[in-house]
């Protein structure tokens, strides 16, 4: 599943490439012909991300500086993607390939999204209503790390069930989990409540840089320089634990572990990341 850097850099591109035009939307596939009814023919003056929420602007007074008056609420879930090409108005569209639940054109541009689970146009309110079930996310403004950490301090679930609750982190997904757990040198099996405060605010600190690097990055790479060969970073290289069972961890050689929590795969090392006494 896309984690939270994936839906920022989806946001900037939407800016980018789409911010200010009239766009047409339309749903070749179908399911989503009432909403893109909605949307054809204004123009996208907003594109913001929420964790692993994606909310693209509309206001039908394409006026510079119009506020939005309905959005598109995207959720990619586990297989959702928007794919991007330039086209030529002028030469025609390209036909679309595959279940295309939303199509947006705009100059030289269209964006197409397939897969995902979430696809609705919503009002201003219930774009609140959405904020307000999410947890901080550490690529908004603004974010605070405090509702992070007293939700933590307060809760008696595992760690690392809570790094996998939205309404606790927005953004932190299986492989943001795992490696923020190593890196911290904590077992993720270890209670909210018995984290110590300074401890659980540098684990949002390093939360907060490992998604900021990943957004400037475009993928997802925790292994500390001193950890990894110079040069390009190789797809092997770039993470500690995730997805490495049974290989060595790098910095004491046990195998490395597996088991699901939380309805995900957890990748761990019981000798780095053995429960405090």
């Amino acid at each position: 599943m896309p984690e939270g850097h994936t839906l920022h850099r989806l946001a900037r591109r939407f800016r980018r490439e789409m911010g200010g035009q009239r766009l047409r939307v339309s749903s070749p596939q179908g399911r989503f012909a009432e909403g893109a009814a909605l949307l054809d023919g204004t123009t996208l003056v907003r594109a913001e991300a929420h964790g692993k929420h994606l909310f693209l602007g509309f206001a039908a007074d394409g006026a510079p500086g119009a506020a939005p008056d309905r959005w598109l609420r995207v959720h990619l879930g586990l297989y959702g993607k928007f794919t991007f090409e330039d086209v030529d108005r002028h030469d025609g569209l390209p036909a679309p390939v595959g279940a295309v639940r939303v199509r947006l054109v705009g100059d030289g541009v269209l964006a197409e999204l397939r897969g995902a689970p979430a696809c609705e146009v919503v009002t201003a309110g219930e774009k609140d209503a959405v904020h307000a079930r999410l947890g901080p996310d550490p690529l908004r403004r603004g974010a605070d790390g405090q509702r992070f950490v007293e939700r933590v301090l307060r809760s008696s679930a595992p760690i690392g069930t809570l790094l996998m609750d939205q309404s606790v982190v927005a953004g932190v997904g299986n492989v943001y989990r795992a490696e923020v757990l190593f890196r911290a040198g904590m077992s993720p099996f270890t209670p909210g409540r018995a984290l110590d405060r300074v401890v659980v605010e540098a684990l949002w600190d390093d939360i907060v840089f490992l998604l900021r690097d990943g957004l400037r990055r475009g993928r997802i790479v925790t292994t500390r320089p001193v950890d990894r060969p110079g040069g390009a970073i190789r797809a092997e290289d770039a993470h500690y634990v995730y997805k490495r069972t049974g290989l060595p961890c790098r910095h004491c050689g046990t195998p490395v572990a597996q088991r699901e929590v939380a309805a995900r795969q957890l990748y761990w090392c019981p000798t780095c990341q053995q429960p405090s006494p």
